[in-house]
């Protein structure tokens, strides 16, 4: 069985308290839970031990209205303007947990593998990459879609979906971004502190369906969509 929790649409701190109250509340003998969840605005979370501020320029991400939020779990820098973000707990008594980190990102990922090959029909496969790809830069090692890293999901190299998790004695947390549209240039170009070097990982790594032009409401519509085929995907697991 799987629970199915919509929360709708809240600021970024917002959402990132709520997975951290899931995660702490958990029952570990209770249903997984496929959190889902939209943001107010323009959004970014960091993981748990980044500090924003040596890779942004926070006065110009606040000049911008973007809200920026710490995530309960490690990981880059990642904005949910162009993305789809997903949140998946699961107890720590059910059968498809391991007590390996790898193994649970891994279960995850096949899901998300598994509908995006599904839902976009590519002429090439979708994979899992068994290890890390090499860093560009280190700058560039602190933001999501700038390097894909073990277990992620890529098409030709390009990545598409990474994630984040939090392992506790009750269950753990899954935070899962997948990529959609490529982000705005100038935008980035003007809040990221090492420009260049980011701005090049991301274009060499990310793989978006939609493109650099697109359009909100198909963007809306296919996050509908993925969410809609992502809950059937893992409850068919579970």
């Amino acid at each position: 069985m799987l629970q199915v929790l919509d929360t709708g649409s809240h600021s970024a701190q917002e959402n990132m308290v709520l997975d951290e109250k899931l995660l702490l509340e958990m029952d570990m003998n209770a249903e997984p839970i496929l959190h889902l969840y939209q943001w107010d605005g323009p959004s970014a979370t960091y993981g748990y031990f980044i500090d924003p501020s040596k890779y942004l320029d926070l006065n110009k991400i606040r000049q911008h209205r973007i809200a920026i939020a710490r995530r309960p779990t490690g990981g880059g820098i990642v904005f949910h303007i162009w993305d789809l973000a997903f949140s998946f707990l699961l107890p720590s008594a059910h059968p498809r947990f391991s007590s390996n980190t790898l193994d649970n990102y891994r279960f995850v990922n096949e899901s998300v593998q598994e509908v995006m090959k599904e839902f976009l029909h590519l002429p090439g496969p979708l994979e899992i990459i068994p290890q890390s790809v090499s860093s560009v830069a280190e700058e560039a090692d602190s933001f999501c879609m700038a390097r894909p890293t073990i277990y992620d999901v890529v098409y030709q190299g390009h990545k598409i979906a990474g994630a984040a998790q939090r392992r506790r004695k009750n269950g753990y947390l899954h935070q899962g971004t997948i990529s959609l549209a490529l982000p705005q240039m100038s935008l980035l170009s003007e809040i990221l502190l090492s420009q260049k070097k980011v701005l090049q990982a991301m274009m060499a790594y990310s793989f978006a369906p939609l493109g650099r032009y697109w359009d909100a409401h198909v963007l809306r519509t296919m996050r509908e969509e993925i969410q809609k085929r992502l809950a059937d995907n893992l409850r068919s697991k579970l």
